[in-house]
């Protein structure tokens, strides 16, 4: 029998293939598919296995009368900033393909994802970035972050936006797939207006993205085979570069260990 594509297991990411449930559950959203397995979201399970400590800051913080908010304006400022980030990563994409495909350099890689030379790539993205809509105001420093750190170190631009799953109960949605100065990575975006997270293991804020990044790769090597050789969380700011945790090949197995741990944790506390 002849085995799926990689770069086709890849492409079917990009349809969302779980039926969401909004009644079922009394905690929230879960997704079922076509066996009738359930799956929660992995940002439910994370927020539901934070310390106690990370808990009971977030619930000081929503008592504040301007919380409600400030998490509305928070959340379209990071929607805005995504929103840019893929547009530019998606028409990078497209112009890179046409002119690999004009070219005739359009090649498989050993991992069986197909790649246009990292020069073209850079080429597509950088008039990408050249034609892409203007972010409003309130977002603009938070997307003119994402779309320098796209420019300097994309070399090639594999998914955008896709979903996966895996049979430790945990769906979510990847925000993008590439080759990050030559290495297969993760990546996940992120934007905060607050102070600088401390890039270690020891700050509660950047354990739970690092193991956000750890559930998608998990979903990712399930679904297609695909292992990567690196992740990324990349938090924009109001202002300047935006922060960067890379994650090693070996960071990444850890980050995938550490959520199915918490994923266990979760089911064996979760009310019947």
């Amino acid at each position: 029998m002849i085995q799926p594509h990689k770069q086709d297991l890849l492409a079917g990411l990009r349809k969302w293939t779980l039926e969401r449930d909004d009644e079922s559950d009394p905690g929230g959203r879960i997704y079922r598919d076509n066996e009738g397995n359930v799956y929660h979201s992995v940002t439910r399970i994370l927020s539901a296995t934070a310390p106690d400590h990370q808990k009971q800051a977030l619930e000081r913080w929503l008592e504040r009368p301007t919380a409600s908010q400030e998490r509305d304006l928070a959340a379209t400022r990071g929607t805005l900033a995504h929103n840019h980030a893929e547009y530019i990563l998606k028409l990078g994409a497209r112009l890179a393909r046409q002119t690999a495909n004009k070219k005739g350099v359009w090649r498989t890689g050993s991992d069986g994802l197909e790649r246009a030379p990292a020069p073209i790539t850079r080429w597509a993205l950088q008039n990408a970035i050249q034609g892409a809509p203007r972010v409003a105001w309130s977002a603009s420093g938070y997307a003119r972050g994402l779309r320098s750190w796209i420019e300097e170190n994309v070399t090639a631009v594999h998914a955008v936006e896709f979903s996966v799953y895996h049979p430790c109960g945990a769906a979510g949605t990847c925000d993008f797939l590439g080759d990050v100065n030559g290495q297969l990575t993760l990546v996940d975006w992120k934007s905060s207006a607050n102070q600088k997270i401390n890039d270690s293991y020891g700050d509660t804020r950047i354990e739970n993205y690092i193991c956000q990044t750890g559930a998608y790769s998990l979903g990712l090597k399930y679904l297609t085979s695909i292992e990567v050789d690196a992740g990324a969380v990349v938090i924009a700011r109001r202002s300047g570069a935006p922060e960067v945790r890379m994650l090693n090949k070996w960071e990444m197995r850890g980050a995938e260990q550490q959520f199915l741990e918490r994923c266990v944790r979760y089911y064996e506390e979760l009310p019947l």
